[in-house]
């Protein structure tokens, strides 16, 4: 089934995932499984990348740095929509994260070869509406839009 061709009606489909703080076993589980479905929907590669691009590093984000957090996405016959909700420190200055090479990750994290500072601004290249909220102490909130009329 091809998205663009689905249904004259409203068609979505919705996921929803928890992520564990530190967990990186794990990490990229999400990402994975939207990819699986994108492909099955017949949805353009271009796209699918853009948007595992855009889930992983949200996904990998919420692990390195957050304490637990929930990510939604739903699929339509217009566009994919993420949504990732954690809870931890936040971010305090939101500009300055969103430099090329501005990491806060733990020694640890960047062993693992996590941690470069790349996360944010390749999911903002990535998507095609990118909004970040963040309260330092209690989380963070990105909010990630692919069109599938735009490759």
């Amino acid at each position: 089934m091809d998205l663009s061709q689905c249904f004259n009606n409203y068609f979505a489909m919705h996921f929803k995932y928890e992520i564990q703080g530190g967990d990186f076993t794990n990490a990229g589980q999400a990402s994975s499984q939207v990819k699986q479905v994108l492909k099955q929907l017949n949805v353009d590669p271009k796209l699918i990348k853009r948007v595992v691009v855009c889930l992983y590093e949200a996904e990998v984000n919420v692990v390195a740095h957050a304490w637990s957090g929930v990510i939604d996405v739903e699929v339509n016959t217009e566009r994919i929509q993420i949504v990732l909700a954690d809870k931890g420190p936040g971010i305090p200055d939101i500009s300055l994260a969103m430099q090329k090479g501005f990491s806060t990750a733990s020694p640890q994290v960047r062993e693992m070869g996590f941690g470069a500072g790349m996360g944010l601004p390749n999911i903002e290249s990535n998507a095609d509406e990118f909004r970040i909220n963040s309260k330092v102490n209690e989380g963070t909130t990105v909010e990630i839009m692919v069109y599938l009329s735009q490759a």
